[in-house]
């Protein structure tokens, strides 16, 4: 069984994300958010902790601005009126929130997470997370990305920025494991 202690955080789960082309086209990992829903339908069975966390984008042109329909949720995660909601303004989840004192307060000292973008929010915020002293895990199919264009003009698909940057935090910021995994391991 999970520990209550152990909280989810599902980063930036919204509409803005479906326009592939304003991230850098194709995007990987078309099953996000149906393994995010399984995981949240997991963690409100259990009656664990849920955070979601929400980007506010500053820049008016954004699709995760306020005033664009990209702020919204999308349908599927959806949180409930009883889970936390966290907004936040940059790639991190900490920063400018009351993430930390939340967690601290609740006695969580285990996080696992998932979302979008695998290199930027959930990468940014597993750093954090781990420089703050939690334990982090970092589930793989429930994250995903978009092709990338490097600084020399050479675009990167997706699945290659994926697995690199889940590589770059496994081992020295999280665990990185499969959905599977994690509820095989944890629930047995």
């Amino acid at each position: 069984m999970i520990a209550k202690n152990t909280a989810l955080l599902l980063i930036d789960l919204q509409q803005g994300f479906y326009d592939e082309a304003y991230w850098g086209g194709h995007r990987n990992n078309p099953n996000c958010e149906q393994v995010c829903f399984e995981l949240l339908s997991h963690w409100r069975e259990q009656d664990l902790p849920i955070f979601h966390i929400r980007h506010s984008s500053t820049t008016p042109q954004s699709r995760l601005h306020p005033t664009h329909q990209g702020f919204n949720w999308i349908e599927l995660t959806k949180p409930l009126p009883c889970e936390h909601v966290i907004t936040k303004h940059v790639n991190s989840g900490f920063i400018g929130t009351d993430l930390q004192q939340q967690l601290t307060k609740a006695g969580i000292d285990t996080l696992v997470l998932v979302g979008l973008t695998t290199n930027h929010c959930v990468s940014t915020t597993a750093r954090m997370a781990a420089n703050l002293g939690f334990t982090t895990f970092v589930v793989s199919d429930g994250t995903a990305t978009f092709d990338r264009m490097g600084a020399t003009g050479e675009r990167f698909d997706s699945q290659l920025v994926h697995e690199i940057s889940l590589a770059n935090l496994h081992g020295e910021f999280a665990t990185v494991l499969t959905s599977a995994e994690l509820l095989h391991k944890y629930t047995l």
